[in-house]
Parts: C-alpha cells; structure tokens; sequence
C-alpha cells in the first residue's frame, strides 16, 4: 500500500542546531587519510595512551581460570575470583582515563566452573564496576548458534556469554538508528546477539566473532570526531509521517488518515501532543509555544478521525537529514581499542568500517600491523 499522496512532506532543508551545522559525512570524509592500525606491546592496564583518545573499546580479556598465556603479567591466572575480578577493575581505571567522554566498553566476560559452580564473574565485575562509577547500560547475552561440545553429563552445554556495555558519562555516543539501519529492522533490537562463534585452529581457539565487533562499532563508535574540540559527528533525524506497512494497525491509521483528508500538520501536531491529552502540549516544532492553540486543535482533529490508530504515527519513521558539525574543519576519524588484541579481530574490522584502531597485548599474535612500545 502506497503512502497517501497529501501525507507526503518535501525533502528537509539544512538545518541548523544552535551554532552546529548539519552536513553529510562525506564532507569530511574527503579530508581524511586512509583508516590506520597501531598495536602497541604492553599491558591493558597501563597503555601509554594520551588521556581522552579513545570513542570505544570492544575487547575480550581472558577468562579467570580458562587459558595459560605464559606470561607473568597476564591476566586470568589470579588464584580467587576477587583476585581477576581487581585486574579487570585495574583495566577499568586505565580504560576509564583513555575514554573520551562519549566513550563506551563492550566487555565480552564469559563465567568459569569451579568445585562444580559457576563462579558469577559477570555479575561480579558489574557490581565492582558500578560501585567505581559505571554505568551498565547493557548485558547484552551472546546467545551462540553452535559451539564446542562439552563432555558434562549432569548440566546443560553452556552456549551464551556475555557481553557488558559501560560508559562513565551521560550522554555517550550511541547510534541506535544506524544500528537499526545496520540490521534492517525498524524497532529497538533488543538485548539478546544471535551470532555464530568463530573457530581458528592457531594459537587462539577462539577468535572474536566479528559481527560482535560490527555491532559494538555500529552503536558506539562515531565515524567522525573533530580533531580540534574532540566532538563526535553524530546522526540528526526527522520524523516523518512514513508507517511500518507490515503492521495492519499501521496500515489501517493510514487508510483512516486518507479517508478524513488528514494533512501532514496533522501529523506533525499527533507528534508533538504524543500520546498525551491533547490539552498538554506547549510546543510545536518550533519549540516558541506560539503555535500551541493550533496544534492542540489539529491534533484533537487527528485524534478524533483515528481513534486508537493515532498512536501509529507516534512511532513513525524517522530519516536522517544530515550529521553535526562543529565547523572547526579538522576531521578525524573515530577510534577503537582492543586492549586485549590477540589475533587482531577488532582492529580489522574497525579499519574496515572507516575507524581508526589501536592493539594493546603483552604478546600480540597479529602479522602486518606496526607495532610501537
């Protein structure tokens, strides 16, 4: 079914937000130098990197207990769970400092058996973390679509991880319409990553998963940063009066709006009230109040020829109209951290997505990227 033509709004002027234009990111773009790699040989928990350089870590310590790297710096090794849980809480201290603002961790923490029990190292290293001033805004559970087979008999094969998403700030970075984008759906996604896990036959028998890697980056690392005030790019949007077609209700609110000659104010007017009572609202795009006699009484109008439809165009669509930009004309691309780099998983699939990258391993085992330190 086709959108009604009166439904329809003409394509979005420039904007602009305050003194921070919009502009696409191909304005930049032509600016910046290739997407590099560094992989400094060091400890995750005294990097050596200059303080606020980094928009996300993605990365994968080793697990308490799991695997011997033989190196008497290594973490895993520690003989309590308290013990790993201080090391990680180390890492978060020097994470905490290299972070910009905006910043963001996606921490892949998987659990250890011990005396027949789970130990709880998640749920450990959460609430160590959140009583040092976290955030958890996610555990995300990477719910594994196949995977090693375990010889226990009395329990069931463990086939998830999980995957916890930190900041230390408020308004972090967070591409949630790109991650939607990205996956090709319209609604949030939710909290649970169906993805298969990788095997290499190497020295790492279990490589992380690129498409965790994608994700993270997807959401949390912006494209563009300004390399004078240090100010990600992010996503502008404006709604629009375009519904999910899939959905009957959505299809049935947009016969109604036909039907009653509804016009695109109406729709901007249901927008602006919510699913409030119409009486409540103050504001219309603008945001002067001015217009607020006018959109309470286009939005009782909406409201009276939809019925209980009228909450469709609540969640409508939104397109994006541009990117913010600080106008300082020194671009520079987002960076991501691997403190645990291992095979180099991370960094790869952040340069192939147009980031920056940078390794941290006591023993690195990548080929063909520079090694500092």
């Amino acid at each position: 079914m086709s959108h009604p033509a009166e439904l329809r709004r003409p394509a979005p002027t420039r904007p602009i937000l305050g003194e921070v234009s919009i502009s696409g990111l191909d304005t930049w773009e032509k600016d910046l130098p290739a997407p590099k790699t560094n992989v400094i040989v060091g400890d995750a928990r005294r990097t050596g990197l200059a303080a606020n350089s980094v928009d996300v870590i993605v990365t994968s310590p080793p697990y308490w207990q799991k695997r011997d790297y033989g190196h008497p710096d290594q973490i895993g090794q520690e003989a309590t769970p308290d013990g790993f849980v201080s090391s990680i809480m180390d890492c978060l201290t020097e994470w905490r400092r290299v972070l910009r603002p905006t910043g963001s961790i996606f921490l892949n923490v998987g659990d250890t058996y011990f005396k027949r029990s789970l130990v709880g190292i998640p749920g450990r290293i959460e609430a160590a973390a959140v009583d040092s001033g976290w955030s958890i805004r996610n555990r995300i559970i990477w719910a594994k679509t196949g995977g090693m087979p375990e010889p226990a008999r009395n329990r069931l094969a463990v086939r998830h991880e999980y995957i916890i998403h930190l900041t230390y700030k408020p308004n972090y970075y967070y591409d949630l319409a790109g991650y939607r984008e990205y996956l090709g759906v319209a609604a949030n996604p939710g909290d649970v990553w169906m993805i298969e896990p990788e095997r290499d036959m190497s020295a790492h028998l279990a490589p992380f998963p690129r498409e965790i890697v994608r994700r993270a980056v997807t959401l949390a690392c912006p494209p563009q940063v300004c390399a004078a005030c240090g100010r990600a790019r992010t996503r502008v949007e404006e709604r629009t009066d375009q519904l999910d077609e899939s959905r009957p209700q959505a299809r049935r609110a947009m016969e109604l709006a036909h039907l009653h000659k509804l016009t695109p104010a109406h729709i901007r007017a249901i927008q602006a009230t919510g699913v409030s009572d119409v009486g409540k609202a103050t504001k219309f795009q603008n945001g002067t109040g001015r217009n607020s006699a006018e959109v309470q009484r286009l939005a009782a109008e909406a409201k009276a020829a939809l019925g209980g439809y009228f909450r469709e165009f609540t969640f409508a669509k939104r397109e994006t109209v541009g990117w913010t930009d600080c106008g300082h004309g020194e671009p520079s691309r987002g960076v991501l951290l691997d403190p645990f780099v291992g095979t180099g998983t991370a960094t790869r699939v952040a340069t192939e997505m147009g980031r920056d990258a940078i390794g941290v391993d006591l023993k690195p085992m990548l080929n063909g990227h520079p090694r500092l330190g």
